[in-house]
């Protein structure tokens, strides 16, 4: 891989990171995922992520495994003006337990300082990209909702108290989906996912329309947040977490990859 060197490929690849850096800006890429996988995406798989397509027991699973990888290195290579190939994907410690295999995406190669974030759901893939050490995505497909989704021990008070206002339909479903996607983008933001913190705890504000601030607590530790919701597709709700602060402050470009 050639970007382990100070080549002007390398060089140039810097530059836009620190660019991205000094305006807090993020990318985001959306793409609709496939019922077959596409040999074209085969390529672009590093040995690991072969096996773990290959360990998928539904076509349409590894359908959507094999596009999320390769749309992300699509992507990284169109931002950074290198090849696809060249890019290595890896993880983060965990920062609860300082294990490897189960944190935050990172980017290997190129050595840039940016943050990665993956979502997938049903139908659709969503990758993001921001300044600093943290950003979190989540995608939600939006579908009907139970009556018992008012009281979810997962909602605070707060948020219980708006859904039970809103009569059923496609508002309350929105609703909820627009907590939970905030939820789940702070929890991967942090690194910590959902054993970080109790998410009874994290109040995300669903009656603004946004961007909201939210904290985490872990460990006597308390982060602040600002969430976003994005408006990729119809019937996904997609919401963005970045720190709190002027690495949240710049403004989030949107990509499809088809």
């Amino acid at each position: 891989m050639a970007l382990h060197g100070e080549g002007p490929t390398h060089g140039t690849a810097m530059a836009v990171a620190d660019a991205l850096g000094a305006r807090g800006e993020a990318h985001v890429w959306w793409w609709r995922t496939p019922e077959h996988t596409d040999p074209a995406d085969l390529p672009l798989l590093d040995t690991e992520e072969f096996r773990r397509a290959l360990s998928l027991p539904a076509e349409r699973d590894a359908a959507a495994f094999v596009r999320s990888r390769a749309a992300a290195r699509r992507a990284l290579a169109g931002l950074f003006g290198i090849e696809p190939r060249e890019i290595a994907l890896g993880r983060r410690n965990c920062p609860g337990c300082g294990d490897g295999s189960h944190g935050p995406p990172k980017l290997v190669v190129p050595s840039l300082r940016v943050a990665l974030s993956m979502s997938r759901t049903a139908g659709c893939g969503i990758f993001a990209v921001g300044a600093g050490s943290a950003i979190g995505v989540d995608a939600e497909s939006l579908r009907p909702v139970r009556g018992s989704a008012t009281t979810d021990a997962d909602l605070t008070a707060a948020e219980q108290r708006y859904l039970g206002e809103l009569a059923p339909g496609p508002e309350r479903d929105e609703a909820f989906h627009r907590i939970w996607t905030r939820k789940e983008a702070v929890v991967k933001a942090t690194g910590l996912g959902l054993s970080g913190v109790e998410l009874g705890r994290l109040e995300t504000h669903p009656a603004r329309s946004g961007p909201v601030r939210v904290t985490h607590t872990h460990r006597g530790r308390t982060s602040a947040w600002t969430v976003e919701d994005l408006e990729l597709l119809p019937d996904v709700a997609v919401a963005l977490a970045r720190p709190a602060g002027p690495a949240a402050h710049g403004p989030v470009h949107r990509h499809t990859d088809h």
